[in-house]
């Protein structure tokens, strides 16, 4: 995950919304008791009115994504639960804490579907059930730290300026999407591959056998070294993603044409599963790099058995 920008940005953006936006779900009890002098069912229909406001969200969601992108849907909706945590806050009128936990739920069902949809999407099938557990653990860990720290806060703060803070958090975690950026696969590809061609062998090989160490030769005119060492680079990802544990491109200094990208992995069984891993996805990365091979016959590609 660390070789996987999309998912790094999913729970990058989770935890930071449910880190803040958990503080309206630990003092809703609170503010329902002692702000609002509500009963038992009365807390039951402030959570109704959520409930409600998520299952209207839900309805006409899809229609909103294919108006807007996912980071404009992601900041809008921030937005207003920002604004409703205010109102939580601050307001003290039970029906208009209500009306404003009803577009709470439109905006908590468009930022959980946009995150769900992120997680499960930005992964391929090999390892999206990996993905998905570290995404659920970013999701619970922030929401139980979140709802700790808030009702800390809040014992010594007081209800209303801990929502306040809050709030503004949850603005401010709207930074980090400067850099992380959020892609429910708009752009992403990741039907199976396997467009690497099957290794040449001669040897007798046990699926354990290894390190491996395999250099790929290319030819590259130097007017597009620039360009050709960065889109190598976006390549090397994918190789430490689908699981080489080293990754570097060398370019021989008697022959600045001549560059040999190399990554080793443990085992060959290893190696034949980053084969099996591609997605069409990473073939247009990797053709980036293949167009800048120069010569009719492909890059060569050898594959070397660690002996010791």
């Amino acid at each position: 995950m660390r070789h996987t920008p999309a998912i790094q940005s999913v729970l990058v953006r989770t935890a930071t919304f449910i880190l803040c936006a958990s503080a309206l779900w630990a003092l809703l009890p609170v503010v329902a008791r002692r702000e609002l002098g509500l009963s038992a069912a009365g807390y039951g229909v402030l959570l109704g009115c959520f409930g409600f406001g998520g299952v209207t969200g839900a309805s006409f969601l899809p229609r909103v994504r294919q108006r807007i992108s996912t980071d404009v849907l992601v900041i809008g909706a921030t937005l207003v639960f920002a604004a409703v945590t205010i109102v939580l806050g601050y307001v003290h009128i039970a029906v208009l804490v209500g009306g404003s936990l009803f577009f709470g739920g439109i905006a908590w069902m468009g930022l959980l579907s946009t995150f769900n949809v992120a997680a499960q999407t930005g992964a391929a099938a090999w390892v999206r059930a990996r993905v998905l557990g570290i995404y659920m653990l970013a999701f619970f860990g922030s929401w139980a730290c979140g709802s700790a720290l808030w009702g800390w806060v809040a014992g010594r703060a007081g209800i209303s300026l801990t929502l306040l803070i809050a709030a503004v958090g949850l603005v401010v975690g709207l930074a980090p999407g400067i850099r992380f950026k959020l892609r429910c696969a708009e752009d992403l590809d990741l039907t199976p591959s396997a467009h690497w061609p099957e290794p040449r062998v001669q040897l007798e090989l046990e699926v354990q056998t290894g390190p491996v160490l395999v250099t790929i030769e290319y030819k590259i005119d130097p007017k597009d070294a620039e360009q050709f060492t960065k889109a190598a680079r976006a390549s090397g990802e994918i190789k430490r993603r689908d699981g080489a544990f080293y990754w570097n491109l060398f370019r021989d200094t008697d022959n600045p044409s001549r560059f040999i990208e190399t990554f080793i992995v443990d085992s060959w069984a290893e190696h034949l599963r980053q084969h099996s891993r591609l997605t069409r996805a990473d073939r247009i990365i990797d053709d980036r790099v293949q167009k800048f091979h120069l010569g009719e016959a492909p890059p060569k590609i050898s594959h070397l058995i660690a002996e010791s």
